[in-house]
């Protein structure tokens, strides 16, 4: 377990001002995304900017006495060819980024036969989605344009690549409908799902690929199936929009965060609602009926699975371990829109509204032989199956993630 130390703030990154800005631009970090394999990050820091940093960060970025926690012994390896950070200028403001999976081998050989003179999809890509409706594909390595995937009418608002490494991207738009897009097919669309009434602000692939959660700005939650594309199920239970969606790394759990100022956490298998996460006021000067200075912006696993980062609007970063109802650590933080987990753990990054990037410590942790045991489980059990083991209730209760 951790022992709930404050996150610490490593490092801060604010965008350049070069030049004058056209007024209508607006500068809000709205997305934050690690590559899956760590390598690097981005940020969409604002007028019309995505920017590509290799990780870990360089020297100048972090305080004293970090450096040996935070940088890798592999970055020591960096020589002359190590990779350069890039400025991607997508012309229409950023709202959502996502890395594609490092694909493996199989797909980059099907790739070559069958598309010849086709744009080379083997590499690390980046998709960014626009206040126009369109996504742009990039190449991380090179900061090439690949190419452009148009059909959306509105704000592409998140976007979300399957984590098999089949280059099949989710895209979820203010035009309320969902789009599954193949890069393997020149980017060909391959379905669209409609049934929410208002925008999308978010989509989540399961670590299996079986089932996209989306939240729209709506009390329920959408469950999709990934291998039928129907709606699966709605999930009830918030009052107010639900605005953020994650799955725990073994996909045995959902988490939907909203402005009702609480987190559920949610059996996706059974629809079942485990427990809700309810934020509020640590300062006694603010007035607790405004319930929107809680409002959630944005929720994530660490990828353990143990622990859940919170972002809200009473300014605070909140980390909290599943197994208590609450927070076991804070750190303040104004303006925030986004968080997410480093890959490899120990570092969550938060973006905020005035275009900076923050970068914190996070829990670094030992997972008990028996979380281990159950995660490994859950990665191929839905709760049904775990239900019908032959074993004693007990363990059936810790398997499915109802004690801990």
């Amino acid at each position: 377990t951790w022992g709930g130390e404050e996150p610490l703030l490593l490092a801060e990154l604010k965008p350049g001002r070069p030049h004058q800005f056209d007024w209508k631009s607006s500068c809000e970090t709205w997305s934050v995304a690690f590559s899956p394999d760590g390598s690097w990050f981005a940020w969409s820091q604002g007028h019309c900017i995505v920017k590509l940093i290799p990780w870990p960060l360089e020297e100048q970025f972090i305080p004293k006495g970090f450096e040996a926690k935070s940088r890798s012994s592999k970055s020591d390896t960096r020589g002359r060819g190590s990779p350069k950070e890039k400025t991607l200028d997508c012309g229409q403001i950023v709202w959502g980024l996502a890395f594609s999976p490092w694909p493996s081998p199989p797909s980059r050989k099907l790739w070559a036969r069958h598309h010849p003179q086709g744009p080379d999809v083997s590499c690390l890509i980046l998709a960014t989605g626009l206040n126009d409706g369109q996504i742009k594909i990039w190449e991380v390595q090179t900061g090439l344009l690949l190419f452009n995937l148009s059909g959306h009418q509105d704000v592409v608002r998140d976007l979300s690549f399957t984590p098999s490494g089949s280059l099949i991207l989710v895209s979820a738009s203010r035009d309320k409908t969902l789009r599954i897009w193949d890069l393997n097919k020149h980017g060909k669309q391959i379905q669209v799902l409609s049934g929410h009434l208002q925008w999308v602000y978010c989509c989540s692939i399961s670590p299996d690929c079986s089932m996209l959660c989306s939240a729209a700005g709506e009390k329920s939650v959408f469950l999709w199936s990934m291998r039928s594309y129907t709606l699966i199920r709605k999930l009830e239970g918030h009052q107010s929009s639900v605005v953020s969606c994650d799955f725990s790394p073994d996909s045995a759990l959902l988490v939907t965060a909203s402005y009702d100022t609480n987190v559920i956490m949610w059996d996706p298998y059974t629809g079942e609602r485990l427990r809700s996460l309810h934020h509020t006021q640590l300062d006694p000067t603010m007035d607790d009926s405004d319930v929107h200075m809680s409002s959630l912006r944005s929720v994530c696993f660490s990828p353990e699975g143990l622990y859940l980062a919170t972002v809200a609007d009473d300014r605070l970063l909140r980390i909290w371990a599943l197994e208590l109802k609450a927070p076991i650590a804070f750190a303040p933080m104004t303006n925030g829109l986004c968080c997410t987990f480093f890959p490899h753990g120990g570092v969550i990054a938060t973006g905020t509204r005035d275009g900076h990037v923050q970068f914190w410590t996070a829990p670094r942790v030992l997972s008990s032989l028996k979380h281990l045991c159950r995660k490994a489980l859950r990665s191929f059990l839905t709760t049904y199956q775990v239900l019908a083991l032959p074993i004693p209730k007990k363990m059936k209760e810790f398997l499915t993630y109802r004690t801990f």
